[in-house]
């Protein structure tokens, strides 16, 4: 189990307001249909944002790791498909849970999301979810009182889950709640870690990859607010973690994910995923000769 004291660092109480998605404009590059009528650079940049960071790169640096995840773009609109609504295939916030009891016993495939306060994780739902009017996202408003995991439905092919963001002074039954849910939830297929790339790596997200690497999770490292900060910032960040994940982790997939969820940078590409590693998306190609670990 994971050490008690660590998880007091980790875990915040947020607090929840509802934002129905479709009292919002539609981001114009919701659709990857929309975004395929960009230049061919920008669109590779949108698709593959690492494809903009490469070229800085000192000679030497492995570059492999960095885009092991290459889906092709009938790939990339066969998983669009899935994060969007239709009269068969519905796409709803579901439930919460403040304990492992009150959780739904859903069957289907299931990724959460975990990170610290404010590093974006409401804004990546949201952006995921772009294309579903009228979606109810639950926002984290201020830090405060209520604990819960918020459950999104995608029709029959899996579920989201949105976990608090975590941080200081979490009570200890919350700790409770959430190590059981990751520890126990059989439907859990992969766990999303979100970090701030324009501050990197930071103490308490150490804690958390260390939570995923002592409970034997699956996981992923996904790089939020790229477009915030200098381009040598986001890379000397992205460095500093690939190390950690090549020297210090074994359940992490390889390869971090970059976002933006404002330029819709990286969304694509994790939607993509994230309809593959739940089972929905076989690959036109394989992802790479010998399948990452982490990947199935």
């Amino acid at each position: 189990m994971f050490r008690p004291k660590a998880w007091v660092l980790l875990l915040a109480k947020p607090a929840f307001w509802a934002v129905p998605l479709g009292q919002r404009h539609t981001h114009t590059l919701a659709s990857f249909r929309e975004a395929s009528r960009l230049p061919e650079r920008r669109l590779r940049g949108l698709l593959f944002p690492f494809s903009e960071l490469e070229g800085h790169l000192a000679p030497g640096v492995r570059r492999g790791e960095f885009s092991l995840f290459q889906p092709s773009v009938r790939d990339v609109s066969r998983a669009e498909q899935l994060f969007t609504p239709s009269t068969k295939h519905r796409i709803d916030y579901f439930t919460s849970a403040v304990r492992m009891d009150h959780a739904p016993g859903m069957q289907q495939p299931e990724v959460c999301f975990i990170g610290r306060s404010n590093v974006g994780k409401s804004s990546l739902i949201r952006a995921l979810f772009s294309l579903v009017p009228g979606l109810e996202v639950r926002v984290s408003k201020t830090p405060g009182h209520t604990k819960k995991l918020n459950f999104y439905r995608v029709g029959k092919a899996f579920t989201v889950v949105d976990m608090p963001g975590y941080g200081y002074r979490a009570p200890e039954d919350f700790r409770d709640m959430v190590e059981s849910y990751l520890e126990e939830r059989t439907s859990l297929v992969r766990t999303f870690l979100l970090l701030d790339g324009s501050v990197g790596l930071q103490e308490v997200d150490k804690i958390a990859v260390e939570m995923c690497e002592e409970l034997g999770l699956p996981y992923v490292i996904v790089l939020t607010k790229i477009d915030k900060g200098s381009r040598g910032v986001l890379l000397r960040n992205l460095l500093q973690l690939q190390e950690v994940i090549h020297r210090h982790t074994g359940g992490c997939y390889p390869q971090p994910f970059l976002v933006s969820s404002t330029q819709f940078s990286g969304i694509y590409l994790l939607r993509c995923f994230i309809a593959h590693v739940t089972g929905n998306l076989d690959l036109e190609m394989a992802v790479n000769q010998g399948t990452p670990k982490g990947v199935r």
